[in-house]
């Protein structure tokens, strides 16, 4: 039989063998070890900063030079000679080198092409990366406003709790009836429900979080951390619209589409025009021992003369001159409805922290004290009690809603304006 003492003793060993397991096991982020793994493991950037190697190696085909062409000729072989051991005794052997010159700098015009695609295409990996981090972003948040709601669910729990000990212990002195106390009991399952919901919405927003990361962490692992609060940190809108016009990356794009197009209208009018190609021939005529030659084949270029790429890059430098122009107005745009929305929610914040809070909290304790005392009825009671649990939870929204608002203002600025 196994002694009692064991027993504590063991599950204390056990407690203690797990605990180090569990403690190391737990993954708590910051916001900036988050961003750092977002942009090291999202498959989505890894694929895009493929494609720009990529284009870095298309550079190297652009620049290549074409290729010389050799042709070797043995001409006058005479299976029918008298001598069968020697039917290229009189044979022609003919060797002939060409090269294709291309003329007015196709080559660098080539190379200067697929350089400025280059950029493009990182510019635009950029702006993917910018939508991916306000997903993120968005995501991050998430996960912090409903570890508040989760933390006021059970504030809220923990304090109805208390007041349903204290409202038992009248019950059985006699102080309030059965049907008041059995009221006060049922309205417990809000404050449950309400626990149950923010778990739930918690756990999706990390699972969400997780899956941005293409992190394999266990849900009950993986933790975040960061501050949960609004700033009064003010960028006036000019300052927003500088900052925007230098930062967007989808504007920097297309900007940089449209000196590509012109790029590619100065090799469609070169391409049009006619290169030369330069051979040289090495050959035996009997009784001439050996001899060489030269030549110059030179297209004449009366029908093709490129003109249909030369229209189609003259009007695509139109086209993305117009398409520069939709992403400049889309930047102010963006700012602007991005500023007016975190200054509105600013305003709301502002009365709730230095009013609606503490009013809310003096309510609830008030009326929970005289409802003890006698002072108030039950209906006054569970009012307040309601009253005090949406403020709260409006003012978590809010800070919540303050925070996407500001990461909406750091992606229509480029760049994180307000941390």
């Amino acid at each position: 039989m196994i002694s009692k003492w064991l027993i504590p003793v063991s599950r204390t060993i056990l407690i203690g063998g797990l605990l180090p397991t569990l403690a190391l096991a737990q993954k708590t982020l910051t916001w900036q070890q988050v961003r750092d793994q977002f942009e090291a493991a999202n498959p989505t950037l890894r694929a895009g900063r493929t494609g720009i190697d990529e284009a870095r190696a298309q550079e190297i085909t652009a620049h290549l030079r074409p290729n010389p062409t050799m042709t070797g000729t043995l001409d006058q072989i005479d299976p029918f000679t008298p001598d069968p051991y020697r039917p290229v005794t009189y044979a022609l052997p003919y060797v002939s080198v060409a090269y294709l010159h291309e003329r007015d700098g196709k080559r660098d015009l080539r190379l200067e092409s697929a350089q400025k695609g280059t950029a493009v295409a990182a510019s635009q990996l950029a702006d993917q990366e910018r939508t991916l981090l306000f997903n993120l972003r968005n995501a991050f948040v998430q996960t912090l406003q409903q570890k508040a709601v989760v933390a006021l669910a059970n504030e809220n729990l923990a304090y109805y709790d208390h007041f349903l000990a204290v409202s038992s212990d009248r019950y059985k002195a006699g102080d309030i009836a059965q049907v008041d106390l059995d009221r006060l009991e049922l309205q417990r399952v809000q404050f449950e429900t309400d626990l149950q919901t923010a778990v739930v919405n918690l756990r999706t927003a990390k699972i969400q979080l997780l899956a941005l990361l293409d992190d394999r962490t266990a849900v009950d692992l993986f933790d975040v951390t960061g501050p949960f609060e609004f700033t009064e940190q003010i960028v006036t809108l000019e300052e927003l619209h500088q900052i925007a016009l230098a930062n967007r990356p989808d504007l920097k794009a297309a900007i940089q589409a449209v000196d590509k197009a012109r790029t590619d209208h100065r090799l469609a009018v070169a391409n049009g025009s006619t290169d030369p190609t330069f051979s040289m021939d090495v050959a035996r005529n009997p009784p001439i021992p050996a001899y060489f030659g030269i030549s110059v084949t030179i297209p004449l270029r009366v029908f093709d003369r490129n003109q249909g790429e030369k229209a189609r890059t003259q009007l695509d430098i139109q086209r993305n001159e117009r398409l520069e122009d939709a992403t400049r107005a889309q930047v102010f745009n963006d700012t602007d409805s991005a500023s007016a929305a975190l200054n509105s929610t600013r305003v709301l914040l502002r009365a709730y922290k230095t009013k609606y809070l503490e009013q809310a909290t003096r309510v609830r304790d008030t009326v929970s004290f005289a409802y003890q005392h006698g002072g108030a009825s039950l209906l006054d009671f569970l009012s307040a009690q309601n009253d005090y649990r949406s403020v709260e939870l409006n003012y978590l929204n809010l800070v919540g809603a303050y925070m996407t608002a500001a990461s909406q203002l750091n992606m229509a600025a480029g760049t994180e304006v307000i941390q």
